[in-house]
């Protein structure tokens, strides 16, 4: 068990944060019943409630209770992983309600800690989302984008040494056709990640797409990486909670992006649930 008096094993000096997640998962599945899971979710704003919609949460866990993982720290966020039914086909999603941002400062092993853990409980693909700030002005508060690539500015990896990973399709064609299937409208676009917390400049926003960046946040690249590091099929999804600054004249804040997501959250639980029960 780890709590905010315990240091976390990840930061041990000579931890493997690979067996870490094995313990992680070995935890999950002595407390669920269930020897592996099916598809992983990692919910950031606004996508709360899937869990709920994809199917009956047989089992609930306190993070804190699990190796290497650590109480909510953003508002908005739950503080538990599920594991619930997918209906009735037998499958089993293993569902985060939060995650560690790199902006928290706990390094880039806790951020991508339940990556690693997903895999090493048998996930086969996962499924990230994330509350972003748009910079297409048609894209108001609300709107569902697909990731179909990223920009990683956070000047940090989850590779560690001499570790090559190819980055090509790394959010799956092949499930965003699945997600086009659910949705033919669902637009696409590249996802960039700051460093946070602080909400991006409106300079740092036109950057971001004179590079060829169409949504702005502060989660989802590192642990994509680490997600096609350990062999899993990867689908993004962000939900616009704001407009990028620069783009509205209105002032950003955290209340703003809190109530876009709630405003969202039936029709993105109710989006999201029928494109896993295609996974």
């Amino acid at each position: 068990m780890t709590d905010a008096a315990t240091v976390n094993p990840l930061d041990a000096p000579g931890a493997d944060p690979f067996e870490i997640a094995a313990q992680a998962a070995a935890v999950i599945a002595e407390r669920t019943g269930v020897a592996t899971h099916d598809i992983a979710l990692v919910l950031g704003s606004g996508w709360g409630e899937t869990a709920d919609r994809i199917g009956e949460t047989m089992t609930s866990i306190d993070n804190v209770d699990v190796p290497g993982f650590a109480k909510a720290a953003v508002v908005g966020h739950s503080g538990t992983m599920r594991s619930v039914a997918i209906g009735d086909t037998g499958r089993r999603a293993l569902v985060f309600g939060t995650r560690t941002h790199y902006y928290e400062g706990r390094g880039v092993r806790a951020v991508v800690h339940a990556v690693r853990t997903a895999a090493a409980a048998g996930c086969r693909a996962i499924v990230l989302t994330n509350g972003c700030g748009g910079l297409r002005p048609e894209w108001v508060p609300g709107t569902v984008v697909l990731i179909s690539d990223h920009l990683n500015l956070t000047a940090a990896s989850p590779l560690e040494g001499a570790t090559f990973i190819d980055l090509t399709d790394l959010y799956s064609s092949r499930l965003r056709a699945i997600a086009h299937e659910v949705d033919p409208d669902l637009p696409e676009g590249v996802y960039v990640q700051f460093r946070g917390p602080h909400y991006e400049t409106p300079a740092e926003v036109r950057m971001a797409g004179l590079i060829g960046g169409d949504l702005v946040g502060m989660s989802t690249t590192l642990e994509a990486i680490a997600a096609r590091q350990a062999g899993l099929e990867i689908l993004g999804v962000s939900l616009v909670t704001n407009p990028a600054a620069g783009i509205s004249e209105v002032p950003l804040s955290h209340d703003e992006v809190v109530e876009a997501g709630q405003a969202a959250a039936q029709r993105c639980g109710h989006l999201l649930a029928a494109i896993v029960a295609r996974i």
